[in-house]
């Protein structure tokens, strides 16, 4: 995409706010109109004043210059108003597309791309985009009109002279061509160097207590550092650029008023010209240097907000899940079967398959518990199901019908999943339980809390249901996390339910209660356990043994034991005891 058409996209998202946007066009052309007042009056003044000595001049042009500062000042509150409404609304706009789009994008893309990137994006990156917007298209506005404005009195007094000042106009371009060449280059480069900084100041401040307990606080501070002072040179570099940009601009303007002296001198010397008119061209050319320096400045803040575009465009052009979901079937449950039939699948990253062949048929109502050491796969398998990630291999079938043939919305309505890694949000209890189903009444939510076991400890905390619980639910402790979980999961009421190692963290009596919370979520329903705590899944109806991504073994606690294979071994690692009394 070429930098002309990244600009034009984002002057798209100003065509809900045209009619503003006309209305402040309008004041602009009224400032300039008005600034361009002041030095054709700068004339009459010398001339008529001064000169002639005319009394009447003296009692009119002071009210003729008050009356344009009042007009001036009211013009210029308009469309400065009007400009900045239209900005910040493309801001308002711009950050919401992107953060619907990133709650869209595949799991995968969130897997490769840091948090503080993507939050870089939508705070640094939009806010740029957004001021070439809004700050842009005001100087555009303003300073370009006011130049043609000034350029027109110039014109006005004294055409040849007005051809001499713009002898220094193909420098200027070619100044600001190159310097805006630079400034994008840069502008990337400082926009990945930010990136950086906010994803290593969200990993630490996300992993706070680790930094503590290990006394690492020194160790973070000066990898923080290092970020941060990549992104300082990046700036540096960048305001080092637009300085030497606008020297270049200042010395090429000098030359051009110069030029205008010794020419427009002349003029006067020799009669062709009035001091009034020569002194009206200079104020006009004065007064046409500023807005020239802020449309450089302009020109920069584009630069800067065409690299934003690029990262920004680059992710909204992305497909989302929804854009291959091709699913026109709605799931409304498992009635009969769960099948993987030579499932296998590898991550873009990795060499290795993380499954490869799996081969799996789950009974509607069955409890299954899946178990392997760490990276058999486990965890992958399960992710396939509300199709996190796609096979590379084979297919998923339920109830007959392949996966991607029902709908993203429908498959994903049916399954409930509780992690060991739980997320709650800085919200009430009341408010992260509902999260399972939206519009849920108070009874059910309490209802749901109830058969979580959790009703009872939040009727001890201080605001009961409405008690905030911190990021993460960093205010519970972690069975009564986990116990929120379930609600949340209970609340679903899905057909198809999800364990992964979600009792693993917790203590004896934190474990109790979670399970008997989790005997209540599984009650008629098809349930795939994630266990390292092999006690925990004894009763499963059968055991899927993983090993490096393949199955190794299928069958019931003791069926699996009298083989002696890998289960017996995992059992063996955990209870010494059982595996000496046989």
């Amino acid at each position: 995409m070429s930098n002309l058409s990244r600009y034009l996209r984002l002057l798209g998202y100003i065509k809900p706010y045209r009619v503003r946007l006309l209305t402040a066009f309008v004041c602009s052309g009224c400032v300039a109109g008005l600034t361009a007042a002041y030095a054709w009056l700068v004339r009459p003044v010398l001339d008529g004043i001064f000169i002639s000595k005319d009394e009447g001049l003296l009692l009119v042009l002071p009210l003729a210059i008050l009356t344009v500062a009042v007009l001036k000042s009211a013009f210029s509150y308009g469309q400065t108003y009007l400009i900045m409404y239209v900005g910040n609304h493309v801001i308002a706009d711009l950050r919401k597309q992107l953060f619907d789009h990133f709650i869209r994008l595949p799991v995968s893309y969130h897997d490769a791309n840091t948090t503080g990137r993507l939050v870089s994006k939508v705070t640094n990156d939009v806010m740029l985009m957004a001021n070439a917007v809004s700050g842009v298209l005001k100087d555009v506005l303003l300073h370009g009109l006011t130049f043609l404005a000034m350029m027109g009195v110039i014109f006005y007094q004294n055409w040849r002279l007005a051809l001499v000042s713009l002898i220094v106009m193909p420098l200027a371009a070619t100044t600001l061509v190159r310097v805006g060449q630079r400034m994008r280059r840069l502008a990337t480069s400082g926009q990945e160097r930010m990136g950086d900084m906010a994803s290593t100041l969200q990993e630490t401040l996300a992993g706070i207590r680790i930094v503590k307990a290990y006394g690492r606080e020194d160790a973070e501070g000066e990898k923080f550092q290092a970020s941060n002072y990549a992104y300082l040179k990046a700036m540096l570099k960048s305001n080092q650029v637009f300085s030497m940009g606008s020297s270049h601009m200042e010395v090429i303007s000098v030359v051009g008023v110069a030029g205008i002296i010794w020419y427009g001198g002349a003029l006067v010397i020799q009669g062709a010209m009035t001091p009034g008119a020569f002194f009206s061209f200079l104020t006009a050319m004065f007064m046409a240097y500023n807005p020239i320096r802020r449309l450089s400045g302009a020109n920069n803040t584009v630069q800067q907000a065409l690299a934003a575009a690029e990262r920004v465009f680059d992710t909204l052009d992305l497909n989302t899940e929804w854009t291959h979901d091709h699913g026109t079937v709605t799931l409304a449950g498992v009635r009969d079967t769960i099948e993987f039939q030579n499932v296998s699948l590898r991550y873009d990253s990795h060499t290795v398959p993380a499954l490869s062949g799996v081969n799996l048929s789950i009974r509607s109502g069955e409890i299954v518990a899946l178990v392997g050491s760490s990276g058999s796969g486990k965890t992958t398998l399960v992710s396939l199901l509300p199709r996190f990630y796609e096979p590379t291999e084979g297919r998923i079938l339920i109830d007959g019908t392949p996966l991607a043939s029902y709908t993203l919305r429908s498959l994903r309505a049916q399954i409930g999943i509780v992690s060991q890694d739980i997320v709650l949000f800085d919200d009430t209890i009341r408010n992260n339980i509902a999260f399972g189903r939206a519009g849920a009444s108070d009874e059910e939510v309490e209802c749901a809390a109830t058969l979580a076991y959790a009703h009872e400890f939040i009727l001890r905390l201080p605001n009961k249901y409405e008690t905030m619980i911190g990021e993460r639910g960093v205010k519970l402790s972690g069975g009564e996390r986990q116990r929120i979980a379930i609600a949340r999961a209970i609340l679903r009421d899905p057909p198809l339910l999800i364990l992964d190692e979600a009792t693993s963290a917790l203590d004896t009596e934190s474990e109790r209660i979670v399970q008997l919370a989790l005997s209540n979520l599984m009650k008629n329903r098809t349930t795939l356990v994630i266990a390292h705590r092999l006690s925990t899944i004894q009763n499963a109806d059968r055991i899927v043994v993983l090993d490096r991504g393949m199955i190794a073994e299928v069958g019931a606690h003791d069926d699996l034991l009298r083989r002696g294979g890998l289960y017996r071994r995992l059992h063996a690692m955990q209870f010494q005891d059982v595996t000496n009394a046989q």
